[in-house]
């Protein structure tokens, strides 16, 4: 059986394309990498010595942005949400295999020590050092559907991790599990091919596995291992994969951390505790590095799904929509949507499609034409300075349900709450179209410029 693609192979990839820097000085993770990751909004970063633990490697930025998303997926940068959505439609189950390289050094119980994973610290007023690469494998214990999650991870102890849940399924799992006075059994996956966090980032059905969608997204089956503590699996090209379990009934200061907006909207707070039985790594093990804030890593993993679900959510609206492409914004909270306009008031319903979607985070999307570039924020804002009338083309709704951690919201319901986190806010739509293609008339009087021979003059051959 052919072998999964990995971590190494997405590193020789972003390396044959010119996309990858290699760092040979030693890197301290707590003091200098969250900086050189936050820094680096072009290239991913190798690091070849991490100060203080001897035999790691580490990545990060990688993908550093969409264009080296894109370059994950093999396609142009345009065609990039239309590619997810066709391999996310075929699911394949995990198959089990005997070996695999993450198993190739095991420490059990007490040998555990996960202190020293080269884990960084992402922000100055951080409580510490995170796992923030770390994708969370749970059961649901009434289904049995195996849940895929990106969740953060505060380094406590050897055996000890702190973990913040918010409203989503494995917080649903280890409330059905802390109500029967259980522990929630887990396995957490460090550092793979990036279709596992691009899958993990999606929001779908509560009876999606995200290692099915992982295998669509790879166009292949995800070779998984047998854990020995717990009836789940990891996959077993990972470089790191520990076996453990969410306490029940037990709460611990957790946090503060720097959060996907740039903010530490969560704070510090009492959550659950990981207690880790059992940790297999690669014997030369590359530590993936995922650094939070706005337009880096981490919010490029969550900003393809998220597209991806807007995209085939409004498929659908009004019977049929000539959708040309959607893309997530800085921030997360706001998406911009590409149609071509058919008909007066189209334009609205698809941005009412795209502001309830399984998706809490948009609160504000703009429409625009196929004129507008969607991946240049300058062409975006051009759109709403010239086609935007704001008495006729905005329109506001209050009091809906926003993300819990968008900051500008009303907060409803405390983190901790049996009902979960939320927050009351408001939600923006703006019509930056044009007028639509049954108004061929007043549609010419927004036709751009065109100078003569645009695209076939070169300043080059001008020197």
């Amino acid at each position: 059986m052919k072998r999964n693609p990995d971590m190494r192979d997405w590193i020789e990839t972003l390396e044959k394309a010119g996309e990858l820097l290699t760092l040979s000085k030693p890197v301290d993770p707590s003091t200098e990498m969250g900086a050189l990751l936050y820094g680096s909004r072009d290239k991913a970063l190798f690091f070849k010595e991490l100060k203080g633990f001897p035999g790691w490697r580490g990545l990060g930025m990688a993908p550093a942005n969409l264009r080296q998303a894109a370059l994950a997926f093999g396609v142009p940068l345009e065609g990039l949400i239309k590619e997810f959505s066709r391999r996310g439609k075929k699911l394949h189950k995990p198959v089990v295999v005997d070996d695999g390289p993450v198993a190739e050094v095991v420490s059990n119980g007490d040998e555990v020590d996960v202190t020293r994973f080269p884990a960084h610290v992402a922000g100055e007023r951080d409580g510490g050092r995170f796992i923030t690469s770390g994708l969370v494998i749970a059961r649901d214990p009434d289904t049995g559907i195996l849940n895929m999650s990106f969740h953060r991870m505060q380094i406590k102890g050897p055996r000890k991790l702190g973990l913040l849940l918010v409203p989503r399924h494995l917080y649903l799992i280890h409330q059905k599990n802390e109500a029967r006075n259980k522990p929630t059994p887990i396995s957490v996956m460090i550092g793979h091919h990036p279709m596992f966090y691009f899958a993990a980032a999606y929001t779908g059905p509560a009876d999606l596995d995200e290692l099915e969608l992982a295998g669509a997204l790879l166009e292949e089956p995800v070779q998984v291992l047998k854990c020995a503590t717990n009836d789940l699996h990891v996959p077993a090209y990972a470089e790191v994969c520990f076996e453990g379990q969410i306490l029940p009934g037990v709460r611990e200061e957790e946090g503060p951390f720097s959060e996907f907006q740039d903010y530490y909207v969560a704070g510090t707070g009492m959550n659950p505790v990981i207690q880790v039985d059992r940790v297999m790594t690669r014997k030369e093990p590359i530590y993936k590095e995922i650094q939070n804030g706005s337009e880096v890593e981490g919010c490029v993993y969550h900003k393809i799904p998220m597209s991806t679900a807007i995209y085939e959510r409004l498929q659908t609206v009004g019977g049929f929509t000539d959708l040309l492409n959607v893309m997530i914004l800085p921030g997360i909270f706001a998406a911009v949507v590409q149609i071509k306009q058919r008909f007066r008031g189209e334009a609205k319903n698809v941005l009412m499609g795209a502001l309830s979607t399984q998706y809490l985070h948009p609160k504000v999307v703009i429409a625009v034409d196929e004129d507008v570039d969607i991946f240049n924020p300058a062409e975006i804002l051009w759109a709403m300075n010239t086609r935007v009338n704001p008495a006729a083309d905005v329109f506001i709704v209050n009091e809906t349900r926003i993300h819990p951690m968008d900051p500008t919201a009303v907060e409803v319901v405390k983190p901790g709450s049996p009902l979960g986190w939320s927050r009351l806010g408001s939600k923006m739509g703006i019509d930056a179209t044009k007028p639509p293609v049954s108004e061929p008339e007043g549609r010419l009087q927004f036709e751009r410029i065109k100078p003569i021979n645009l695209g076939k003059i070169k300043r080059e051959d001008y020197l």
